[in-house]
């Protein structure tokens, strides 16, 4: 049975196997970039790093696409961090919504950058760029990913300094949370690289790798697969090159059925 939902200007009937959530906060951080939190649904459960299909009635119809569920499993809300696209069938509209409008989730949850589908190590790289970094979102604030290893390191990289804040405040926050801040202490590093500005650290993070820059930023020794465990998330030229460095240092790609040293999310890819 579809469900009727009040809204403030209309009612909306919401598609059978789909929640229909409240807006609570938008945050825009550029012409391109924004994030945002609704309501959570109280039967909804998720592992951190899964995505979710979110979207809007348009026209009568609900668009839906897959979107990283950017907030912890733990946590009362949901979050997301979008792009926006002019004449995207979903974004043209998601960009423009308020608090107290409702959005469409359906009820299932997955993906592959969990951290049941890595083998245990010592060192987890998270590689991001652009809107890549949502999934990372959600596990920097998980504590279970600190009681598996003792470090872990968050590479993103964007093509202007502003789009890095969304990165920088997710940081932030945890360096002020009451219970996160103490749990993660100095085990989280955060290297945030630039490729069309002047910046501390500028460049493509593939090239960083290559050229031994990032481990030497970073004060760690090169990819070793004995302790050293990767998450990839970007592009398609972004996941293909640094997958191929990944292999390259010995790491094997896996998957929830077979965890291996490395995980790629390839649901945003098209």
């Amino acid at each position: 049975m579809n469900a009727l939902v009040k809204t403030d200007n209309a009612e909306m009937i919401v598609p059978d196997g789909v929640y229909a959530e409240t807006v609570l906060s938008v945050t825009h951080y550029t012409d391109h970039l924004f994030r945002f939190r609704m309501t959570r649904p109280a039967g909804f459960r998720f592992r951190s790093g899964e995505f979710a299909m979110i979207g809007l009635m348009v026209e009568g119809k609900p668009i839906y696409r897959a979107y990283s569920i950017a907030s912890p499993s733990w946590d009362e809300e949901l979050e997301f961090f979008s792009i926006k696209v002019q004449d995207g069938p979903l974004t043209q509209h998601l960009q423009r919504i308020q608090p107290g409008d409702k959005v469409l989730m359906r009820k299932k949850s997955t993906g592959t950058l969990v951290l049941d589908a890595l083998t245990p190590g010592k060192r987890l790289y998270m590689f991001s760029t652009g809107t890549g970094i949502a999934p990372f979102a959600s596990l920097i604030r998980d504590p279970e990913t600190y009681e598996k290893f003792e470090e872990v390191i968050l590479t993103h990289t964007c093509r202007d300094v502003a789009e890095l804040k969304y990165g920088f405040d997710l940081v932030e926050e945890i360096r002020n949370h009451e219970f996160l801040a103490e749990l993660v202490g100095d085990k989280l590093k955060h290297y945030a690289t630039v490729t069309r500005e002047n910046y501390p650290f500028m460049g493509r993070i593939t090239d960083l790798m290559e050229n031994g820059k990032m481990f030497a930023d970073l004060g760690v020794p090169a990819l070793d697969p004995a302790i050293d465990r990767g998450m990839i998330c970007g592009s398609t030229a972004m996941l293909k090159d640094t997958k191929a460095i990944l292999e390259k240092a010995g790491l094997t790609e896996g998957a929830n059925n077979k965890p291996a040293e490395f995980v790629i999310e390839r649901a945003f890819v098209g």
